[in-house]
């Protein structure tokens, strides 16, 4: 049996990494600015988050959530603390899509009403719920045609409330920034907007934190950069340092009842015990503020060239836009330089490194940069 092949794959086998650096089969050693889309948070092998695993690992590693698991709560009481969000309540899901559809599934039940407002540019998911909520044309599957999804323009205030003036809209689903979609931040005052509209027309406000939250900009979650509060918040990716987990944060205004929603793995003692420790770090090691710092620090210290048109982003969310292609500098800066960083579309390099890095691997990166241009 051969995989089936999806992936434009670097011709590299990572086999052991620490912190920020990776090391592959041939004792090479890289430098990652990626984190695989944001999902290593702390760093690959803290030795803290690999004992907890392990630690666990000895006890119990999976039951269902039909019995009482005291991980989860104490997950619910850190978060609600660091996070801003301690009076809202928290269902533990698999992933950041899920977190979506599930988010989606509250919004609908919610209101009773069955529409959708997304902004063009924007990526929730490849399930086939949230996948409904893209219009990434790489990604759009027939799926799209069973759901009742409106696409606005980011920042364009008039036309969301021309369709919430409709009166079918269940929620307003945005992300805290763009990340498949090119770095692109919402301003301020549009996403105060946005919590003003819902509340007038009665839509749901749902925030997706997968790739922008869990500190990655400098605030807890983005959207928080505004002053706002959503209804949802939909988390993933790097809520426990890449072993699978998400969730959604609820607002008090919506009601559990037994059965609304469900999951098979979501919340097992192993995710559980990763994503504790997760929070611990995050809080220990001042790694918010860290992400800020260095994010800010590596985004001034882009070099300026007539190949790049715009860098934006913040804290350790950062896009560098080019005129032109970056598939040639992304693999030199792989193979030359043994830096790791992501893509968004053709012309931007995409960086989300891990929240612990430090100013002198930003400058590695920065220098490495000058020298290829």
């Amino acid at each position: 049996m051969e995989l089936f092949d999806v992936y434009s794959l670097f011709n590299v086998t990572p086999v052991k990494a620490c912190g920020c650096t990776v090391w592959d089969d041939k004792g090479t050693e890289y430098l990652d600015l990626y984190g695989g889309h944001a999902v290593i948070s702390v760093g690959h092998s803290h030795p803290k988050y690999t004992a907890a695993i392990k630690a666990q690992l000895d006890k119990i590693g999976f039951y269902s959530n039909s019995v009482i698991n005291p991980l989860q709560t104490e997950l619910a009481h850190k978060l609600g603390k660091v996070c801003g969000y301690d009076d809202y309540s928290l269902f533990l899901d698999n992933s950041g899509a899920e977190s979506n559809e599930n988010a989606l599934k509250l919004a609908s039940f919610h209101t009773g009403k069955d529409r959708v407002i997304a902004f063009h540019k924007s990526f929730h998911g490849r399930t086939s719920g949230a996948v409904a909520v893209t219009d990434n044309p790489a990604i759009i599957s027939p799926f799209n045609a069973n759901h009742r999804v409106t696409f606005c323009n980011l920042n364009d205030a008039g036309s969301v409330e021309a369709e919430l003036k409709k009166g079918d809209v269940a929620g307003v689903i945005i992300e805290g920034i763009q990340g498949c979609g090119g770095i692109n931040v919402p301003d301020d005052s549009f996403m105060q907007n946005l919590r003003v509209l819902c509340d007038r027309y009665g839509a749901v406000l749902i925030a997706d934190e997968v790739q922008s939250g869990y500190g990655r900009t400098g605030r807890f979650f983005a959207h928080q950069w505004s002053g706002i509060k959503a209804d949802i918040i939909t988390m993933g990716k790097g809520i426990a340092n890449g072993f699978p987990c998400g969730g959604i944060l609820i607002s008090p205004e919506f009601k559990a009842s037994k059965g609304l929603l469900g999951t098979t793995f979501g919340g097992n003692y192993l995710a559980m015990a990763a994503a504790n420790a997760v929070l611990d770090i995050i809080t220990e090691e001042k790694l918010v503020e860290n992400a800020g710092k260095v994010g800010e620090y590596l985004k001034g210290a882009v070099p300026q060239s007539d190949k790049i048109k715009e860098v934006r982003g913040r804290g350790l969310m950062i896009g560098i836009e080019f005129n032109e292609p970056v598939a040639e500098i992304r693999s030199r800066l792989l193979f030359e330089k043994h830096i790791f960083t992501g893509v968004a579309g053709k012309n931007m390099v995409r960086l989300l490194a891990p929240l612990i890095l430090k100013q002198s691997e930003a400058e590695t990166f920065i220098n490495s940069l000058k020298q290829l241009l």
